[in-house]
């Protein structure tokens, strides 16, 4: 099983320049998971999902601390 670096993506899609390069990110991710075979791509998908679950819930903490200090 390959561990994934969606960090990185996440990183370089937060401090691109304009969408035209925040959606060449995105294709690089659809690209790289339309090349893996059915089991990796489900590897892929469990992985980014927890990343996801992840950001988002480190977001809405990091959101709420700050709106409760307003």
């Amino acid at each position: 099983m390959i561990t994934y670096d969606f960090k990185t993506y996440h990183t370089r899609s937060i401090n691109a320049a304009t969408p035209a390069e925040r959606a060449a990110i995105n294709q690089e991710l659809k690209d790289l998971y339309a090349a893996l075979p059915p089991d990796e791509q489900a590897s892929f998908n469990q992985q980014l999902q927890t990343f996801l679950a992840q950001t988002v819930g480190r977001i809405k903490s990091d959101f709420e601390s700050v709106r409760g200090k307003s």
